[in-house]
């Protein structure tokens, strides 16, 4: 039989379900470790196994969508820091902004006088309420005008690092 399984051309080799005839098996296998010692057939030991590949790529999915969910946050955050609430908003619907002229702006950079001296002077909870306080009231005297607070990272005393 192994001879022949042997045989240079295809057609001359016997086909699987002979093979296991001439050895004895019958075309029903039986398997016992994939079941905790059940006997299963080679189909439901493939079901068992499409069903537990399938779990897996459910969990995989299930992952990757929470993945992806924290970086559309972080990137709508971010959108949001960087420009105008009606632009970030266009933007994240997939609409494009056209860009606006103005003939007259106004930047306003300010500097706290003696906030080095301030900090260290001051216990932490201070100085993290006097900077509070400070942009409270900057936020509180633009809300009455027309104007658009530039957002991003700050330095030690508070000023935007371009």
């Amino acid at each position: 039989m192994v001879m022949q399984c042997w045989e240079n051309f295809p057609l001359q080799r016997p086909s699987v379900l002979t093979f296991m005839d001439k050895l004895g098996f019958s075309f029903h296998f039986q398997f016992k470790s994939i079941n905790q010692g059940k006997k299963t057939s080679v189909a439901d030991s493939m079901l068992w196994m499409l069903e537990k590949y399938s779990q897996n790529l459910e969990d995989l999915i299930q992952e990757w969508t929470e993945e992806l969910g924290l970086e559309r946050q972080k990137m709508e955050r971010l959108l949001s820091q960087m420009l105008l609430p009606s632009v970030a908003e266009a933007l994240k619907m997939g609409a494009t902004v056209e860009p606006e002229y103005f003939d007259q702006v106004t930047i306003y950079f300010s500097d706290t006088v003696g906030f080095t001296t301030i900090s260290a002077l001051s216990e932490p909870i201070e100085v993290v309420g006097l900077l509070n306080d400070l942009y409270t009231l900057f936020d509180a005297v633009l809300g009455n005008h027309d104007v658009y607070k530039m957002r991003g990272p700050r330095g030690s005393n508070g000023e935007i690092k371009c």
